[in-house]
């Protein structure tokens, strides 16, 4: 059992969900509309403000990526309206994960933040890395990056007493992951492939309803981060190792720390302590619904936060008038 933290008691659970409210009615303003860098800006600008209003001396040890050219809640950034004096947080946050999502009107976008107490987030250079993810209820050390993704499956599969075959893998559809996709379909496992957005791509392993068993592949380090926050909330095995494609990548990591670049990196690597994860849906997705925009001046939102400490999941419907 994590121990609750009594720093992390004084900022309230249910502010988190107000910080991601605020950026995913910001981005949804922007659905739609073939803008990825305005959809993100004003998600950027709304976390902030709702960030700068809570009592807290947070310092952001996950932002927005280094490859993304939009306005930044950058690296080492302070947020918070009492610094000096208040509770010290380190905070992971994507104010839009799925910055094309929102731009197309597709699903799974949303505003994503995390907080644990000062040195309880891995501080993850903007690199790709390896992911491998459960949900909940697996033996444990069940996925194994060492291992083929023929093994990892059939792991899976022996575990819930079925084929290979019944199980389903969520992998982002990208180039670099055609050799994983044609290993996985030449054992006959289902493969549900995502445009992006791979934090609600780990987490749905969480969730019976979208009858994904494991997600695979390489996504965003930051985003790993992100995702083993909610995982340590909720339950579940998640393994990462950084990926590099040039020395530039290695050093810029060994300037954050990280001396084995080989690593492989558990839930409590990348999360440790108590934890506190908020998502808001941007757009419709597996995981939430997206803002939706009523007749008059009124507007919902669907919301998910989860606390480590008590493995508490709410899930919030807001109701919101637009100004």
């Amino acid at each position: 059992m994590v121990a609750a933290s009594q720093i992390l008691d004084r900022v309230l659970v249910l502010e988190m969900v107000r910080v991601t409210e605020a950026a995913a009615i910001a981005a949804s303003k922007m659905i739609g509309r073939g803008d990825e860098k305005a959809a993100d800006a004003a998600a950027v600008e709304a976390m902030r403000e709702a960030l700068n209003e809570l009592y807290m001396d947070g310092t952001v040890v996950i932002g927005e990526g280094e490859r993304d050219e939009a306005p930044m809640l950058y690296i080492g950034e302070k947020v918070g309206a009492a610094q000096g004096k208040g509770p010290k947080i380190d905070i992971a946050l994507d104010p839009l994960e799925g910055t094309t999502i929102t731009a197309k009107a597709g699903p799974n976008a949303l505003a994503v933040l995390a907080i644990a107490e000062e040195g309880n987030l891995l501080n993850a250079p903007d690199v790709y890395m390896e992911k491998l993810a459960v949900g909940p209820g697996y033996p444990a050390g069940i996925i194994d990056l060492d291992k083929s993704a023929t093994e990892n499956i059939e792991a899976v599969a022996a575990a819930k007493g079925v084929k290979p075959a019944d199980v389903i893998a969520c992998v982002l559809d990208r180039p670099r992951h055609e050799k994983l996709i044609a290993e996985l379909r030449a054992i006959g496992c289902g493969i549900m492939l995502i445009p992006d957005g791979d934090v609600a791509g780990v987490i749905a392993t969480t969730d019976p309803d979208t009858t994904i068993d494991i997600y695979m592949g390489s996504g965003g380090a930051p985003e790993g981060v992100l995702a083993a926050a909610a995982l340590r909330c909720v339950g579940g095995q998640f393994k990462g190792r950084l990926l590099f494609r040039n020395d530039d990548e290695k050093s810029r990591a060994r300037g954050w720390g990280i001396e084995d670049l080989n690593r492989i990196y558990d839930l409590n690597d990348l999360a440790k302590g108590d934890v506190i994860f908020a998502a808001t849906g941007v757009t419709d997705g597996s995981l939430l619904d997206g803002v939706k925009r009523l007749k008059g001046n009124r507007m919902t939102t669907e919301s998910v936060v989860m606390r480590a400490s008590s493995g508490t999941v709410r899930w919030v419907k807001g109701e919101h008038r637009t100004h």
